[in-house]
């Protein structure tokens, strides 16, 4: 059944050292070799390291919130953290947090070395509203968790990719869908940059939504949201492909929800209704996930 996205765990809040444990220490001054380095058009993935991925797995809620379980969204979690192994990223995950301790992660995740690293991803299950996310004891602004990765916050990530993905309710409305014959092709997005430049705080992120402001986020209580089997499904497929940068995947993921999935739910009006994603770009070059060879 189709669900809208709309009680802490004690063992996740000792979890708060897991990111310099799992992914231990370098140094400022470390450098990297050039094979496979970055230009003008492309990130550097030659990095030792493709980088951490962080996912916020937000099932249950306090009572006060008024939210009820997320069903499915664990399957959601599992299926990630399979598909950001699979891409080279040191998986860490965080199971019903409190809003506090979400912003007390991703402070300590700006605040490490990511000099050897390719790029840095997040995700976040969780229910919301336009603009913020819930933990389980209340929301948190979506800005809040984006602040420590900005370019005059997190040095070590200035100049590379820094790639949120949100899977929750932007509003109440529902998406009646339209009928189309009309069959649109996928661009790939280019940008360049000099080598030495100055660049704005706000560059190099991706905001990856699950659904445009103002609508609800759809979620299957047995198989997880759309949004996350539409970006595992296509990460499995085209992640490592040398043709596809993350602009070129994100555009599959959005015709794979917009066309393959239409609500079933047990009250008629949430019947037949559609999703699309939001994919907001600040990168200013291209991102692919190149192979890892060592």
């Amino acid at each position: 059944m189709d669900e809208r996205d709309s009680k802490p765990n004690s063992q996740d809040q000792n979890n708060t050292d897991a990111l310099t444990q799992q992914v231990g220490q370098v140094n400022m001054g470390d450098t990297i070799d050039g094979r496979n380095g970055g230009s003008d058009e492309r990130y550097n993935t030659s990095h030792p390291r493709r980088g951490v991925a962080i996912i916020i797995n937000q099932r249950d809620f306090d009572p006060d919130t008024g939210m009820g379980a997320r069903m499915g969204t664990d399957r959601d979690a599992d299926a990630l953290e399979v598909r950001f192994y699979a891409l080279g990223f040191e998986v860490v995950r965080y199971n019903s947090i409190t809003a506090t301790l979400m912003v007390s992660v991703l402070n300590k995740a700006g605040k490490m070395n990511h000099s050897d690293a390719d790029c840095f991803a997040c995700v976040i299950l969780s229910h919301g509203e336009e603009g913020v996310v819930y933990g389980t004891d209340g929301v948190v602004p979506i800005e809040k968790l984006t602040e420590p990765f900005k370019g005059n916050k997190c040095e070590s990530l200035r100049g590379k990719p820094k790639m949120f993905f949100i899977q929750a309710c932007r509003g109440q409305k529902f998406d009646e869908g339209v009928e189309t014959t009309d069959d649109d092709g996928e661009g790939l997005d280019e940008t360049d940059a000099n080598t030495v430049h100055r660049i704005p705080a706000e560059a190099d992120f991706l905001m990856a939504y699950s659904v445009v402001p103002g609508y609800f986020s759809w979620r299957n209580s047995t198989r997880g949201s759309w949004f996350i089997q539409a970006l595992c499904s296509v990460l499995e497929k085209y992640g490592e492909n040398p043709d596809y940068d993350i602009l070129r995947i994100m555009t599959r993921v959005n015709r794979m929800v917009a066309y393959d999935f239409e609500s079933r739910a047990a009250r008629e009006f949430m019947n037949r209704k559609k999703q699309i994603p939001s994919i907001v770009s600040m990168l200013t070059k291209e991102m692919y996930f190149t192979p890892r060879t060592g």
